[in-house]
């Protein structure tokens, strides 16, 4: 995989991925070639094949044959292999690899050929018609691009709601449009396909698009962890490729947990702890994601258990337990909810509590949410009495970040990775955390050099609790 994502992909983000084309696939059954195209004409894309078709005036020793020679019968996706009439004979396409009835003796095997004989079959010439809806986006692309770019043919995206996104090398661009209405073709699904012209913003980890095909609509609506999200997909920051993440996180938060989402996006871990009835502080800078979040808040009717910030992060950190408190006030204490253990049966009211400090703390910005982690020391310095309240814990912190490492040197190994993380975190809390207390998920791999890690660690009562800097 990551020498694929060297090829025809910008090198600073795998946005999209590419598979080499095969080179095993049969010349005749290959799309008509015009490198010429730059705008798609799909009358182009027919071919005739040639093949052979068994012709069975006794329809029962169909099913007998294609069972019994299963290697001797076409398998090709999109084309049905059986041919029916209308005075109830059927026919059977023979393999791809022949083409004439001349050659069946020599291509077919031998029990094949002698259950042709002994029944008397009667073998045909079939022209099998193939039009633009037979080949797949990597044959239809081979068959325009230019040659020189054949060897990592674009084919893949990440898709988010009904836009597939690019992430194209420059050499690709010309052709845009072309490879956009390829994929907005073969992909029902999809309306509207983008691809990323410029840098991500450094503050809100947005990007500037570019709708190279179909549709001029960015608002999506996303489903995932059993929640809607809907969204402007060009003003706020969604990754479809860490629902995994997602899921895997919020199941660590329990019912009646407070979590601090420091950096919460338009929800994608707040939602779904609230529909857990865990309280949640989701906050987000980006005024867009913000708006986005309210949104997705009513839409999945977690309201009562989520409260939506517009502040910056570091700020929701140092005044965490001040937030908790306003949280707590808004809601008198407490939120009642009902449920039903089975349908029919009476509704239960249950009422939780809601704590006076988080129990998690998140931090979903990979590209620098360590550098926020400072801002831990002393949060609790203004309340020593929080060690005395009933149920007090130190909260988990959960850093996401991304650890980029020289592709001159020797690969580093995991170890070696998570040790240069811890240590840059000790550098930026000025504190020393116990290496063999951090626990390393892997998320996934962004680039050859840059895998992109969660860290969780239980925050040292000695860093909460020291005087404010």
């Amino acid at each position: 995989m990551l020498s694929i994502l060297r090829g025809a992909l910008r090198r600073t983000s795998p946005a999209i991925a590419v598979r080499r084309m095969s080179h095993q696939t049969p010349q005749h059954l290959l799309p008509p070639v015009n490198r010429a195209m730059t705008t798609l004409d799909r009358s182009f894309f027919e071919r005739d094949v040639p093949l052979v078709q068994a012709f069975f005036s006794q329809p029962k020793l169909v099913g007998e044959f294609t069972k019994k020679f299963a290697k001797d019968v076409l398998k090709l996706k999109k084309v049905r292999n059986v041919l029916r009439f209308d005075d109830g004979t059927r026919g059977v396409l023979l393999k791809e690899e022949l083409s004439s009835v001349s050659d069946a003796q020599a291509k077919l095997s031998t029990d094949a050929w002698s259950f042709i004989q002994t029944n008397n079959v009667e073998l045909k010439p079939y022209t099998l018609k193939l039009d633009y809806d037979f080949w797949r986006s990597e044959d239809i692309l081979a068959a325009v691009l230019p040659e020189h770019l054949l060897t990592e043919v674009p084919s893949g995206f990440t898709i988010t709601g009904h836009i597939a996104h690019l992430n194209l090398r420059d050499e690709f661009k010309p052709y845009g449009s072309l490879i956009g209405q390829v994929i907005l073709d073969k992909n029902p699904n999809i309306r509207t396909v983008v691809d990323k012209v410029d840098t991500i913003h450094a503050v809100y980890r947005t990007f500037p698009m570019k709708v190279i095909a179909g549709d001029e609509d960015l608002i999506v609506e996303q489903r995932e962890s059993g929640c809607v999200f809907q969204f402007d997909f060009e003003k706020v920051y969604w990754n479809s490729r860490l629902h995994t993440e997602h899921d895997r996180l919020v199941n660590m938060f329990q019912e009646g947990d407070l979590v601090c989402d420091v950096m919460a996006g338009v929800g994608p871990f707040s939602v779904p702890a609230g529909k857990k009835k865990v309280f949640v502080l989701s906050n987000d800078l980006n005024p867009d994601s913000y708006k986005w979040m309210t949104v997705n808040l009513e839409k999945n009717r977690v309201t009562d258990f989520v409260k939506p910030m517009n502040l910056d992060g570091r700020v929701v950190i140092q005044d965490c337990v001040k937030y908790c408190r306003e949280f707590s006030e808004e809601r008198k204490g407490q939120v009642s909810y009902t449920s039903r253990k089975r349908k029919g049966e009476q509704p239960v009211t249950h009422t939780l509590t809601i704590p006076k400090f988080p129990k998690h703390f998140v931090m979903n910005l990979p590209d620098s949410a360590l550098e926020f982690l400072n801002e831990y020391g002393g949060i609790y310095a203004d309340y020593p009495e929080m060690k005395e309240l009933a149920g007090f814990e130190l909260p988990f912190v959960h850093v996401y970040c991304f650890w980029k490492f020289s592709p001159d040197e020797p690969e580093p190994s995991m170890e070696e990775l998570h040790r240069r993380v811890h240590n840059r975190m000790c550098e930026i809390m000025d504190y020393k955390l116990d290496f063999d207390t951090l626990q390393f998920q892997f998320v996934r791999q962004v680039a050859p050099t840059k895998p992109m890690f969660r860290v969780t660690f239980r925050l040292p009562e000695e860093l909460a609790f020291r005087p404010r800097k």
